[in-house]
């Protein structure tokens, strides 16, 4: 037996308002729609199924056994839609109850917990996984639909013909030094002055490594690179203990403050991240992604470069 074209979700929908309701009018009142666009309907269903599911007492239509029983099962059958659809959107990532969010260890001081705190607020159901990692890890993470989106430093790695971008901020490049080192109470430095120190640096995938590698060829020297670690703050405690200097990101002043200062760099050898948040294109709908992206927005405005 083949269902018949006339049998439509849609049609059943509006013959369990007029079961609930028990009268044209206020079902077509829920609809927004028409008494006659009810009564079609529920003439058009009765089609389908060959056999009637109503007897007309003058004006009013009164349920048969039939009525009942499809009503019963029709209710089954919507929720399981439902619940299908919800299921399907969620497993490709849309307007589920969880969101992961992927960043730069650099950016949970300041920027992430701002962001999170105004998406709570939004959608106070939603749960938020935080992945950190380098910008090569988020982008291959991103790309394989492990997280929804990525606050990453954009640069020609980022760029990809699948994805969005949305700015937040621009951030200068530092020299980091312990608190006692003799350049702490300089107000810039010249980087070629330190060809012969010791430096310390993130691993390859890090935008701050590449940053970093360009301004020293600027200077015109390869660093001597006692170690490389693998997230912002192990190497923050490295410079405070002495181990070397680095290139860092402004944005981390506020960590290590009493320990590590940092130092501009000479107008010659300027750098910044430009900071933003990126985003598949096929999801650019999912109300998840919108709300974060709005709060993304706000930031940028009150965080003016």
């Amino acid at each position: 037996m083949q269902i018949d074209d006339e049998f439509t979700l849609k049609k059943l929908e509006t013959f369990l308002a007029f079961m609930r309701s028990g009268n044209l009018s206020r079902a077509a009142a829920e609809l927004e729609t028409s008494n006659v666009s009810v009564h079609r309907a529920i003439h058009s269903l009765e089609s389908a199924l060959r056999c009637p599911l109503f007897k007309h007492e003058g004006r009013n239509l009164i349920p048969l056994e039939s009525a009942y029983l499809l009503e019963d099962r029709a209710q089954k059958l919507i929720q399981d839609v439902l619940d299908t659809i919800r299921l399907t959107r969620e497993a490709a990532g849309f307007s589920a109850e969880r969101f992961k969010l992927g960043s730069l260890y650099s950016l949970t001081v300041k920027t992430v917990p701002q962001l999170i705190m105004g998406l709570k607020l939004r959608r106070s159901e939603l749960n938020i996984d935080l992945i950190l990692g380098s910008n090569v890890d988020l982008m291959f993470k991103l790309k394989n639909l492990e997280v929804d989106a990525i606050l990453v430093a954009l640069n020609e790695h980022i760029n990809d013909q699948d994805c969005e971008q949305l700015p937040l901020f621009s951030d200068d490049i530092f020299l980091a030094v312990p608190t006692d080192s003799p350049f702490a109470e300089q107000t810039d430095v010249d980087l070629a002055a330190l060809r012969e120190s010791t430096f310390i640096t993130l691993t390859h995938g890090f935008a701050t490594h590449q940053d970093g590698a360009q301004v020293f060829r600027h200077a015109g020297f390869e660093p001597k690179v006692a170690m490389q670690v693998n997230d912002i703050f192990t190497l923050l405690s490295m410079v405070s203990s002495g181990v070397g200097y680095a290139l860092l990101p402004g944005r981390i002043a506020a960590v290590y403050e009493n320990r590590v200062k940092l130092i501009s760099l000479q107008a010659k050898y300027r750098m910044q991240q430009h900071i933003g948040v990126v985003f598949l294109k096929a999801k650019e709908r999912d109300p998840n992604l919108l709300a974060l992206l709005a709060e993304c927005r706000m930031y940028s405005i009150n965080n003016p470069a």
